[in-house]
């Protein structure tokens, strides 16, 4: 007698085939589907251990935690080791750009990087930087000068170079119709351009004289629509709404199927320059590879049934086995979350900590985050206005800290344990926090006139801030930093003065915010480096000299940044502006001072205040802001004497004819120098922001190299 099946195991084996068939068709329709995954890789820096890890060529390297493109030096005994050289710096492993499958599925990317390019005055600019897309690494030869590192005089135009650059030129080359020395185009197998825009409408200098510019760069390329996209920006700033250069091209006509990103650059005899690369963030859709899909559909499909029962038994023991490792990984999960919670749950009982809010109140406020309510954004993450809707709305201000910084955790912690117990009428006031889901967020009070910077420099806006407003703008912000230093229980240093981080509140007064970089000194301390926080931080043009040599921020550093923000609102121009007169070029503090030393100090007011302002005053506050700019740290004023200062209680300060020049102690003269900094990395951070000491030591032509 045979072996009774019963009907129930026939109707689940044919129910299980079936389903079987099913899945594995959708999985093969879903292929497509499977390149919107995106993979991507951040460098906020380079560390030098970097080099073992990306892929560098001709005369490239990492040094001081940049990419160094050319040599990077600003010794003259070296000056012959600038001119006719090439490199280029690479991402390790190709990326997939299209499917061979489906000829429809070409790569989205986006990349936004930090871009520096330096040269001194007395150098001719020459050649620039491009973002490359090629098939290999390898630079050709003799591709120095004009070439980019892209091409030479046999290669160029060749077809068979498949690549596609953006490059950032500052020169004009007559021979390949440049449009001007600063331009942006876009490079296709050529140092010929197919498309180029000039810079000078945006009044943008790629290699500006000492003390140089950081910009931001957005490189965005649609796979669906195949338009080619290039945004820039002064480091610090968001990106704009409309890009710098727009190109509709198909990638898949120029470039290999696995291409290599990374950039490249080049110098000529006599133009020269310092082509460096700050900082990197990239990703790219994922392209599954076409074989393995093609297998799996062949043997799902052509097996027919035994080959179902089979796959019925693997895909039960996937979903076992899968089902095992998830459990094991939530629980995971769970106890490092649980660790996080913990350690974040000891907030609470922090003294005068405020409210904790809960991630879906703050989703819900800020219409889940929606572009609309950006505020702006930096280093540490995006701010977005809020409305809470509970007894009454209130509008707030939500800081939510980047998921891809790698340090966000110790970001949060450390503006949070500094700021939750300040209490100054010029200090935006903390409302709350939130830690859930590993999403790390702050709330402050709304400042419904936004920064100062932008009543400074927005044309868009009615009226420029008249010169009460200034005045009382900079007397806030002095009394504010009086209380960090000196009336708080402990030292604190901002580190990041700026006029983009003085906020205004509806009546126009200045609330000091941002304290992403600050720091907490125990009393009668007055360095990073003694409790082991070493490192040089800020904005270009607002970092004291000593900073760059000491790795150490004190109040007098803090006082350097405030005479930057002074004579920013007095004069109406940013410390990196570029003025010239009588055929000169000067900075604005240099601007400044020789008008001082010609007598003329209040030729250097905003000349949009039509003359509208206290003479007396504007000449005091350009005195203090001169004085706060002293190259040597221990001649600037304390901000006691700034605020009575500002408040008319006591004159003007004596500034000498001349700016000082800045000089440092010998290493060995030991009893002026710590021998024990000697060593330290010095890095900044700023609007989101690492820079090499290389480029923060541009800001000060007094500086030794």
């Amino acid at each position: 007698m045979g072996i009774q099946i019963p009907i129930t195991y026939w109707i689940s084996l044919v129910i299980l085939s079936k389903l079987v068939f099913l899945a594995s068709a959708s999985a093969f329709a879903s292929a497509s589907a499977s390149a919107a995954e995106q993979t991507k890789f951040t460098y906020p820096s380079f560390p030098k251990e970097n080099s073992n890890f990306l892929k560098l060529e001709g005369n490239s390297s990492i040094y001081n935690e940049a990419l160094q493109l050319t040599p990077e030096s600003l010794n003259e005994a070296f000056y012959r080791t600038h001119i006719n050289k090439s490199g280029r710096i690479f991402y390790p492993q190709p990326f997939r750009l299209w499917s061979s499958s489906s000829a429809s599925i070409l790569a989205s990317f986006n990349t936004n990087f930090v871009i520096n390019i330096y040269r001194k005055s007395e150098w001719e600019a020459g050649h620039g930087l491009t973002f490359l897309i090629a098939p290999n690494s390898s630079i050709p030869l003799h591709s120095h000068g004009q070439w980019l590192g892209l091409t030479n005089s046999s290669t160029d135009s060749n077809p068979e170079n498949h690549f596609v650059a953006i490059e950032f030129d500052t020169q004009k080359q007559d021979d390949v119709d440049d449009l001007d020395g600063d331009h942006i185009g876009i490079d296709v197998n050529s140092i010929r351009s197919e498309k180029t825009v000039s810079l000078d409408k945006y009044n943008l200098t790629l290699s500006p004289p000492p003390p140089g510019a950081n910009y931001s760069i957005w490189v965005d390329y649609n796979g669906t629509n195949k338009i080619m996209q290039v945004y820039i920006a002064k480091e610090g700033n968001s990106k704009p709404e409309e890009p710098a250069l727009s190109h509709n091209i198909d990638l898949k006509q120029h470039l290999k199927q696995d291409s290599y990103f990374g950039f490249s650059a080049s110098t000529g005899d006599p133009q020269i320059e310092l082509n460096c690369v700050l900082k990197w963030d990239f990703q790219i859709d994922k392209i599954p590879e076409d074989e393995d899909e093609k297998s799996w559909w062949k043997i799902v499909v052509g097996a027919g049934v035994p080959a179902a029962t089979v796959a019925i038994i693997t895909v039960v023991y996937g979903f076992v086995r899968k089902r095992r490792q998830s459990s094991s990984s939530s629980a995971s999960s769970r106890s490092g979350a649980a660790g996080g919670a913990e350690e974040f749950g000891k907030l609470k009982w922090l003294p005068g900590m405020p409210r904790e809010f809960k991630y879906k109140e703050l989703k819900k406020a800020t219409n889940n985050f929606h572009e609309s309510m950006k505020l702006g954004e930096g280093g540490f993450g995006i701010v977005y206005k809020g409305v809470l809707h509970e007894n009454s709305s209130e509008d707030i201000a939500v800081k939510k800290f980047s998921r891809d910084s790698i340090k966000g955790k110790d970001d949060f912690l450390a503006e949070l344990t500094i700021i939750h117990r300040l209490r100054h009428k010029n200090l935006v006031r903390l409302v709350g926090w939130c830690y859930e889901k590993g999403k790390l967020l702050l709330v402050y009070d709304f400042m419904p006139n936004g920064s100062l910077e932008k009543h400074l420099y927005d044309a868009s806006l009615p009226e420029t801030l008249n010169w009460s407003r200034r005045h009382k703008v900079l007397e806030g912000t002095a009394s504010a930093l009086h209380y960090l230093h000196n009336e708080y229980d402990q030292k604190v240093i901002h580190r990041d003065l700026k006029a983009s981080n003085i906020l205004l509140d509806k009546d126009f007064n200045a609330r000091l915010g941002d304290f992403g970089l600050a720091r907490a000194l125990e009393n009668e301390r007055n360095s990073y480096a003694e409790l082991g926080l070493g490192g040089v931080a800020g904005t270009m043009g607002y970092v004291a000299p000593e900073c760059f040599h000491t790795g150490r921020a004190t109040p007098e550093s803090d006082v350097f940044g405030f005479g930057a923000v002074v004579l920013e609102v007095v004069c109406g121009k940013g410390p990196g502006t570029k003025i010239h007169h009588n055929q000169h070029l000067y900075s604005l503090v240099d601007w400044v001072w020789m008008l001082h030393r010609e007598g003329r100090i209040q030729e250097a007011v905003d000349e949009r205040l039509k003359n509208e302002f206290v003479e007396s005053e504007a000449k005091s506050l350009l005195l203090m802001g001169l004085a706060c700019s002293h190259p040597i740290d221990s001649e600037r004023p304390k901000t006691q004497a700034i605020v009575q200062i500002i408040c008319g209680a006591l004159p003007a300060p004596q500034v000498p004819p001349f700016k000082p020049v800045f000089t440092w102690p010998s290493m060995n003269d030991t009893g002026n120098f710590d021998s024990s900094l000697s060593g330290i990395s010095l890095s900044s951070q700023s609007s989101g922001r690492t820079k090499s000491l290389t480029m923060l030591q541009r800001t000060s032509s007094n500086l030794p190299v």
